[in-house]
């Protein structure tokens, strides 16, 4: 006869060697308990029913053998009676009687949960298979929790259909998927008591990048209400990314925040139904409750405090669900499993690279899941009953992915929903998978026609672009095991913030230049001085979208501050401790103008590319306090969130005495050289810049020459001119001598010089010039960069070796 002790097991009890019988993984979950709880992390108390107890109602009922004899059925080939299969499994199960000892044991395991807490406990019985959570398989969302259960019966009821759920046909295809023998796979659940996060908050967090793999943040998902939403991906949660380093150096570790829509309010019911699903129901969410963050900055940097230690103490990366009781504001972790995508890499040295060769009309975007292209014939798909419609290499079009759809997942080319988000169940399945994914797209299926061809690309950041036709893409494998840096020094030019995690993963030594334009252009939006005089505005229509854009912050400019920040700190982040050289604002006169409420702030000029521009705009009344915003935003990321590896540059800057008066207002303004190492470089893009070197190199810790610039102005043209534009040519004898000339000087002076631009990577000859020359470095675009690195070696080889090969003629 069995014993009652061995089905059940608290939470504070499971020891080392029990557990293959509850699925944990690593450590003892009690040993974990007594830890976790020690350092002050709150996890709802609750038993575990073994899978001693699975093993026992299956003997008991005599199913072992009708079990395996159904799942023998299963056409492994078509998978086309996998529906037919999961029934009779489901069938037997739920036929089955509960032995009376079994029953008998998690009726008194609950009692004794409620009188301990002195009341009739709701809780969550959630499924856990013994197989589930290995680093190489997640599990996820491939059997079933109940939430809000109350009372003997009903836990035990739920518990029998948690022993069902290991036969839904997800599950089944699942272990086919993942080679688990399914007789093999026993089930334990846990019954933990509920957190009333139905009245407050819960969400998702990984102790890395889900996308990238990037190791130094933590990723923290959440909405308003039960978390189901967000497991299910009905709801675009708000989310919050924060620096390890930072964090455990107690700095300003956000380093980004991204408010969700929060459309939708999962809570409990009022009643109890005979079916425990049925417990739960969604309600709209109040306006003011989705324009507010979920969670406070300190709760987030508490969650990430908690995340550390749980990843330190199952030594692997981790993806955790958390809750927050809406009664008592205590945030709980009641759930926690290896993260299995980039855990599961067998050469972590591989970078698979993705590009469109051309780009065409776009059809509608949303969230990218991973960073590959896909093409196929759309194929629109309302339930997933309907899989057989669906052929090999179709492209998977509908509203929402649950883990219902996980068994057709790899027939598809591509999945396109119209919902979800990027930390939901099917998410982190299509990862695993490696399927193509593009989430929460809001139109796919009303946009794109059944049968239509169409290109799905995650290759271009966070957002996913869903392009009509067929168009040619490119795959670039990287071993970077194979790659060595040259001496001279290989930099980014980066632009785009939402990038830089995988970019980072590429060899190289930091970034050259980052653009602020970009982030102030598709992040911002806004003239910073339209927001600093934003009641002098005479543009309705300016003001009424700059209200929309700013309605969290009462301070309008604080707007400004904190999203550059952001961006900025992301970058910095990224490529943690490497130099990040962030160039101020460079737009012309022109450009921003185009900002929302611009125009009444800017000159209209006749050639604004040498026009108001630069430097000169820094000092000037028309820009000065909008510069000052900027300097705010810089100070936040070096000397708030503790990135000093951040240096700025400064832009189109004419004169040594304009130099100075830069230098000497940002010392103004608290960014003054030499303060924790700040360093303040300028462009070298104006002949002006050369012939006084030495000079500037006086005023400025280092130099970036801007080729472009640098060519127009020596050449007297205007790059944006079809009419002269063929004469434009960085090869030019005059431009060479220029730039050797400033070299050479920065080398005299022990000042850093390097330079940002195409031609190193285009023309092998350029790179040759450069090194030659005892350039410092040299900045790539992303895809520029390994043919740049070839080039920079080779150089780097002839010179050595004795007389270049390459030469470029400069008298």
């Amino acid at each position: 006869m069995e014993q009652a002790h061995e089905f059940i097991l608290r939470y504070n009890q499971i020891t080392l060697t029990d557990l293959p019988k509850v699925g944990g993984k690593n450590a003892s979950l009690g040993e974990m308990f007594k830890n976790l709880h020690s350092q002050g992390i709150l996890i709802p108390d609750g038993f575990a029913v073994t899978s001693d107890a699975y093993w026992f109602f299956l003997n008991e009922n005599n199913l072992h053998d009708k079990l395996e004899k159904e799942l023998n059925k299963l056409d492994t080939t078509d998978f086309k009676n996998l529906a037919e299969v999961s029934l009779a499994a489901h069938k037997l199960i739920e036929g089955g009687l509960m032995p009376g000892l079994l029953k008998q044991s998690i009726t008194a395991a609950y009692t004794d949960l409620c009188e301990q807490a002195g009341q009739l406990l709701k809780v969550a019985v959630r499924s856990s298979a013994t197989a589930e959570d290995l680093p190489g398989a997640s599990f996820a969302g491939q059997q079933e929790t109940y939430l809000n259960i109350s009372g003997p019966e009903s836990v035990v009821n739920a518990y029998k259909l948690c022993l069902a759920s290991l036969f839904t046909e997800r599950a089944i295809k699942y272990r086919f998927d993942q080679g688990f023998k399914h007789m093999d796979v026993a089930l334990s659940v846990g019954v933990q008591q509920m957190v009333r996060s139905d009245a407050g908050c819960s969400g998702v967090l990984f102790t890395l990048e889900p996308e990238s793999g990037f190791k130094d943040v933590v990723v923290v998902n959440g909405i308003w209400g039960l978390g189901e939403n967000i497991v299910q991906g009905t709801v675009d949660p708000d989310e919050f990314i924060v620096f390890k380093p930072a964090l455990l150096h107690q700095k300003k570790s956000i380093i980004s925040k991204k408010l969700g829509g929060k459309l939708k309010t999962m809570i409990y019911t009022d009643h109890l139904n005979h079916h425990p699903a049925s417990n739960i129901t969604n309600v709209a969410t109040p306006v003011e409750k989705q324009n507010q963050f979920i969670l406070t900055d300190e709760e987030v940097e508490q969650l990430a405090k908690w995340a550390l230690i749980i990843e330190k103490h199952y030594k692997c990366a981790m993806d955790i669900e958390w809750a927050k009781d809406g009664f008592t504001s205590k945030i709980y972790i009641v759930q926690a499993r290896p993260e299995t995508v980039h855990s599961n890499k067998t050469d972590p040295h591989l970078i698979y690279s993705y590009a469109l060769k051309e780009k065409g009309t776009v059809l509608t975007k949303g969230i990218a899941l991973g960073s590959k292209i896909a093409t196929g014939h759309a194929k629109i798909l309302k339930d997933p009953k309907d899989a057989a419609e669906l052929q090999q290499g179709d492209i998977l079009i509908t509203d929402i992915t649950n883990p219902d759809w996980d068994p057709i997942m790899k027939k598809a080319a591509a999945i396109v929903t119209n919902k979800g988000g990027r930390t939901s169940h099917a998410a982190i399945v299509a990862r695993e998978m490696g399927v193509v994914a593009v989430v929460g797209t809001g139109n796919a299926t009303t946009v794109i026609q059944d049968g239509q061809t169409i290109t799905v690309s995650c290759a271009e950041g966070k957002n996913g672009v869903i392009y009509d036709g067929i168009l040619p893409w490119e795959k670039t494998i990287i071993d970077t095991s194979k790659i060595t840096l040259p001496e001279t020094q290989v930099m980014f030019i980066l632009a785009d913030p939402d990038k830089a995690f995988q970019h980072a993963a590429l060899p190289n030594n930091g970034i050259g230049l980052m653009r602020m334009e970009f982030v102030v252009s598709n992040t911002i939006k806004i003239h910073p001085m339209a927001l600093l005089k934003f009641d002098e505005l005479t543009d309705r229509e300016a003001k009424q979208k700059i209200e929309e854009l700013t309605h969290l912050y009462s301070h309008k400019p604080d707007y400004f501050i904190d999203l550059l920040s952001q961006a900025v700190a992301t970058v910095a982040a990224a490529f943690y401790p490497k130099d990040v050289i962030v160039r101020m604002s460079d737009f012309k006169s022109n450009e921003y103008a185009n900002l929302i409420g611009g125009k009444q702030f800017e000159p209209e000029e006749e050639n604004p590319m040498i026009g108001f521009r630069g430097a000169s705009r820094y000092y000037s009344p028309l820009y000065k306090d909008g510069f000052r915003l900027e300097c705010e935003a810089m100070k936040i990321v070096r000397n708030e969130m503790g990135f000093t590896n951040v240096k700025l540059m400064i832009p189109f800057c004419r004169t040594v005495e304009e130099g100075k008066k830069v230098v000497g207002l940002m010392a103004e303004y608290g960014l003054k050289r030499g303060d924790q190492n700040l360093e303040i470089y300028t462009m070298i893009e104006i002949p002006s810049n050369v012939l006084l070197a030495e000079e500037f190199a006086d005023v400025f810790d280092g130099f970036s020459i801007g080729s472009n610039d640098l060519t127009q102005l020596t050449l007297g043209l205007d790059r944006d001119s079809t009419l002269v534009s063929p004469l434009f040519n960085e090869n030019n004898p005059a431009v060479l001598k220029l730039i050797s000339q400033v070299i050479r000087a920065a080398r005299k002076k022990g000042t850093k010089i390097g330079l940002c631009g195409q031609a190193p990577s285009d023309f092998p000859e350029f790179a040759m010039f450069l090194v030659r020359e005892g350039i410092n470095s040299i900045s790539f675009n992303p895809d520029a960069l390994i043919r740049g690195i070839e080039n920079i070696k080779i150089a780097e080889a002839e010179i050595r070796d004795g007389e270049p090969k390459n030469r470029l003629a400069i008298e």
